[in-house]
């Protein structure tokens, strides 16, 4: 008995005992902890990691936020926040050493959740997580993801996510090339409570840097394009923002549309009729909605003016329509070439919405004139004034004036014209102070600012299409005609002849080319 006594006491004294009381009050809650007996513990780690299990989870769920605290805090935090299903498996404590220290936007979306390819440039590869190899993606193969929780969330991200929408009702969504896309669009994006941006597919990280705060990206994952399937394969995302130019978005749209994903296509999903029929096509058969990005159609004030205009009849009989469109900052050369040049990139949204104003089809005739006055425009053979004619069926005369030539401020302005009274819509700016021949600009606004609530109402439709409260706005119809309009535009600019469009169907197709 003194000897099983002295033992005992010994025992007591030692370190062991105290480093497994405090393990045990620390985790043994959790069931992650793996303590042996009192004859054979060790100095051994308190967590016991087994590779094959961490490779058969889902390769973007990680533990949440990795900071350089202690490591048992770290731990701690990643079994609290960890979903349901991941309970039951060893958890890896990852220290903060292996980390790679970096002060860019989007070093903490990174080092939590690195990408899967194998081929990423330096800018991603320098700031992942150093994990276990993953097995190599089987070819002809889609990646599968797994179904998870969409109230995995982490860090200051909670409360963004949670506040004012439950996590039963969080829309997951994903956003394609986000260089490519409208600043108003990727702030109304940041700004609703009611989404979760799951993915962001983007080949240059300086784009995503630029367009995301590092606290937005906390939980959102980049991928490069080569790995889309990964999030067409996560049953988490509802919805998928193409902001690709034409020439790529149609695979996308239709890639996104046969994986049950709606799809809001903010630039043009093709500049060919019949891809873009195929598009619509495509969402009919999934019962996905394919909402496309007129955002003309969303802004206050011209949607005040249609109600008026058409549903009221204020104004009577139209007898003429004016808008003035020019645009600051001007859009790139490079993108006004991936986008199809002035005539699919700008005339294109005025001409839908002045055909949904007057609610009619198409023009009857339609006539341009245009030139390019900058040198690089001009060595596309595009132009970058240009101004269109353009008469309906029932009489009104509507005149578009659209110029990528705008020195201070953009110009906004449309005037309708009826035969009991005119209406106008001048430019909008915060301060509503009107000015007429001032050497600097009052308030400089750019196309960004004006059209910011035309384009968070847009996004809020999408949202409520996904949520199937609303049909698309913009018909498949509606689209190929302003489509179809916009191309005959070009033609008549480059021919200098008018073109006629009555006898012209729908189904004609249009493919840009054929007319250059």
């Amino acid at each position: 008995m003194r000897v099983r006594r002295d033992r005992i006491l010994e025992h007591l004294a030692s370190g062991r005992h105290y480093r497994n009381r405090r393990l045990i009050k620390q985790h043994g809650s959790q069931g992650s902890v793996m303590l042996s007996s009192c004859s054979d513990i060790d100095n051994s780690l308190p967590f016991q990691f087994d590779p094959s299990s961490l490779l058969s989870q889902p390769p973007y769920m990680l533990s949440s936020n990795l900071c350089s605290g202690s490591s048992t805090a770290s731990t701690s935090h990643n079994m609290a926040s960890s979903p349901p299903s991941y309970h039951h498996q060893p958890v890896l404590p990852v220290h903060p050493s292996a980390i790679s220290s970096t002060t860019n936007a989007v070093s903490s979306r990174e080092d939590q959740v690195p990408s899967t390819s194998s081929s990423h440039p330096p800018a991603f590869s320098s700031q992942q997580v150093r994990n276990p190899h993953l097995p190599p993606k089987p070819t002809n193969q889609r990646h599968t993801v797994s179904e998870v929780s969409n109230s995995v969330v982490s860090g200051s991200a909670v409360n963004r996510y949670n506040s004012g929408a439950s996590s039963a009702n969080t829309v997951g969504l994903a956003i394609f090339a986000v260089g490519h896309g409208s600043k108003a669009l990727l702030q109304s994006l940041t700004e609703d409570v009611g989404c979760r941006l799951l993915y962001i597919v983007d080949d240059h990280l300086p784009d995503v840097e630029d367009a995301f705060s590092s606290e937005f990206l906390a939980n959102t994952r980049v991928v490069r394009e080569q790995d889309m399937d990964i999030v067409l394969n996560d049953q988490r995302v509802s919805g998928v923002l193409v902001c690709s130019p034409p020439e790529v978005a149609a695979d996308i749209v239709i890639d996104a549309l046969r994986a049950g994903k709606g799809v809001l296509c903010e630039k043009l999903p093709s500049l060919d009729r019949q891809t873009a029929e195929v598009c619509f096509d495509e969402a009919d058969r999934s019962g996905k909605p394919l909402v496309c990005g007129f955002y003309k159609r969303f802004d206050p004030a011209l949607q005040f003016l249609r109600k008026k205009v058409y549903d009221n009849q204020v104004l009577g009989q139209i007898h003429r329509i004016s808008t003035v469109n020019h645009i600051f900052p001007a859009a790139s050369v490079t993108s006004l070439k991936k986008s199809g040049g002035i005539f699919y990139d700008a005339a294109v949204h005025d001409i839908d919405f002045i055909s949904w104003l007057l609610g009619e089809r198409a023009p009857d005739t339609i006539f341009s004139l245009g030139h390019a006055f900058c040198v690089d425009i001009a060595s596309l053979k595009d132009a970058d004034t240009v101004a269109i004619s353009m008469k309906f069926s029932s009489g009104a005369i509507v005149t578009l004036d659209i110029s990528q030539h705008c020195t201070r401020c953009c110009d906004q302005r449309l005037e309708v014209h009826g035969s009991q009274g005119s209406l106008r819509v001048d430019n909008q700016n915060p301060l509503g102070i009107s000015e007429h021949g001032t050497s600097v600009s009052i308030c400089s606004q750019t196309q960004t600012i004006r059209f910011r609530e035309a384009y968070r109402e847009l996004f809020q439709h999408f949202l409520r299409t996904l949520k199937g409260k609303e049909q698309p706005m913009v018909t498949k119809e509606q689209f190929l005609w302003a489509l179809q309009v916009a191309a005959r535009a070009e033609q008549s600019w480059r021919n200098g002849t008018a073109v006629d469009l009555r006898n012209e169907a729908v189904d004609v197709a249009i493919i840009k080319t054929e007319i250059l």
